[in-house]
């Protein structure tokens, strides 16, 4: 089957889904409503069910677009695919180093460890992240990043989803209670990690490869749990030495890959 049959209608159903109900969201925002309102509230449940469904979106036309092509034959087929963690330890070792080499040098450069919330937190952001942020993961690397990295390789197929995953968050910025549209998160200096963590991910695929989705959904859902422990603005200093060695790392990530796949030819 073509790939083109799968991440063609697989974005469009995303962005249509995604931007569709980010629509209702920031028009209710200009009624006063925000997303993460107060528990049991109206106004939390009328933000809170499209915004679930903005953030499931790729989830969601991912399963749609793999059950309409035949790749999954049930939505208890695409669980299990989807939660299959049974990998080498040592993709999952790179991922735990990914998450600690970005936030270690952010932390280094910034001088920034009296601005974190408690340790703790991370462990206890883990739950809402892997709902917020970790599902994404179902759609791009089950989906998007497999058909494009396979047409064009590393480096073109994660600047392509990198962009297609740009786009995606913009909405975000005008959602009334978002972090982003709160002013919280900067929309450039978001915009440049989001580039730098396609280049992980893609690097990630590399050593992976397809059917071990929940790697990926694990790396986002750490990635999120850590920042969310920076309880102010990341700096630019930090942030740019960070982006920068994620994509060296993960582009010598590849690299030893490749040298090491030839070698064992």
């Amino acid at each position: 089957m073509s790939d083109k049959k799968v991440i063609v209608p697989f974005t469009a159903l995303t962005f249509c889904i995604a931007y569709g109900v980010s629509s209702v969201l920031i028009v209710l925002g200009q009624f006063g409503y925000r997303v993460y309102g107060l528990v049991g509230s109206l106004q939390q449940f009328a933000m809170n069910i499209p915004f679930a469904i903005y953030i499931l979106s790729p989830a969601i036309a991912s399963f749609v677009v793999l059950r309409k092509n035949g790749e999954v034959a049930s939505l208890r087929e695409w669980i299990k695919t989807v939660f299959y963690w049974k990998t080498n330890v040592f993709v999952y070792l790179v991922v735990v180093a990914g998450v600690a080499l970005y936030f270690g040098i952010h932390m280094a450069v910034a001088a920034g460890t009296d601005k974190m919330l408690p340790f703790y937190m991370f462990f206890l952001s883990l739950p809402g992240n892997f709902f917020i942020g970790g599902l994404e993961e179902t759609g791009w690397m089950y989906v998007l990043q497999p058909g494009l990295d396979k047409r064009y390789g590393f480096l073109v197929s994660s600047i392509f989803v990198g962009v297609i995953w740009i786009f995606w968050h913009i909405p975000l910025f005008f959602i009334p209670g978002t972090n982003h549209c709160d002013g919280l998160i900067d929309f450039w200096m978001f915009n440049i990690q989001v580039m730098s963590l396609s280049f992980f991910r893609g690097a990630i695929y590399k050593i992976a490869g397809k059917g071990y989705v929940f790697v990926y959904v694990l790396f986002h859902t750490m990635f999120n749990a850590m920042s969310s422990l920076f309880v102010s603005r990341m700096t630019w200093a930090g942030m740019m030495v960070a982006n920068i060695a994620m994509i060296l790392f993960s582009i010598a990530i590849v690299t030893m890959h490749r040298k090491s796949k030839t070698k064992d030819g």
